[in-house]
């Protein structure tokens, strides 16, 4: 026999009351909307101080129920989303044109070392990905930017859940080896070959409005010399800084 979807009642009468509060022309009175939904007035008062205590409806004194900021700021959302996108894009597609290197964006979110993105070129290529860097943060220097970032017991934290695995010989695999590279070492992370051999890469840390994150360049390990200072790395982190966060 099938079966519908299990709903939560609550949850809907909830949003049949937003929606009604939505299509109106003006403020709307607990009564009429009680007659417009079919609920009951007492159910609908309780429905609507949950609402207006999370901001999706606002009450007027004497006027009724209009919609509150949190619906405005769903709305306003994907466009956000979409600007801060095209920003993070413009950024980092500067620092490949101005390096001649790939460039990458990484967060850290739920614990997790995330690849945002990359732009490239075929004159540039990226590194082969082969490895995830939920598993292999401890290799690159976008994982090993983000982890410095941490305050001491994240660091900690994060390694006692994650295995360093073995990726090239040059990987650093001791926990306390690395943590002591982490607290020891400058603003810029580095990367010799311990990802994939043949690539190094840099990277420096940058705070996003979604969290933590961290931009880098890849190249090839004897062009190393041309962006070990990260001098524009810096450069990039500090427009996605300010550019980003509008």
């Amino acid at each position: 026999m099938a079966h519908g979807p299990t709903l939560i009642a609550s949850v809907s009468r909830a949003l049949h009351l937003l929606d009604e509060v939505g299509a109106a022309a003006g403020p709307v009175s607990a009564k009429v909307l009680a007659r417009r939904t079919g609920l009951a007035l007492p159910t609908v008062y309780h429905l609507l101080r949950t609402l207006v205590h999370e901001g999706y409806l606002e009450r007027l004194d004497g006027v009724g129920y209009v919609l509150g900021t949190r619906v405005s700021a769903l709305a306003d959302a994907p466009s956000r989303t979409a600007a801060r996108s095209r920003r993070q894009h413009e950024v980092l597609h500067g620092l490949h044109v101005e390096t001649a290197a790939a460039a990458y964006l990484s967060v850290l979110a739920d614990g997790e070392v995330h690849l945002l993105e990359v732009v490239d070129s075929s004159a540039a290529p990226r590194v082969p990905l082969w490895a995830d860097l939920e598993a292999a943060a401890h290799a690159t220097a976008l994982g090993k930017a983000l982890l410095g970032a941490l305050p001491e017991p994240g660091r900690r934290e994060y390694l006692a859940n994650h295995a360093l695995a073995d990726l090239t010989p040059r990987t650093l695999t001791d926990p306390r080896v690395l943590l002591h590279q982490l607290a020891t070492s400058a603003e810029l992370a580095v990367d010799r070959e311990e990802y994939i051999l043949g690539s190094s890469c840099v990277a420096v840390a940058v705070q996003l409005p979604t969290g933590p994150a961290a931009v880098a360049v890849s190249v090839p390990s004897q062009r190393l010399d041309r962006v070990a200072d990260g001098a524009a790395v810096r450069r990039a982190a500090r427009r996605l800084a300010l550019d980003v966060a509008v």
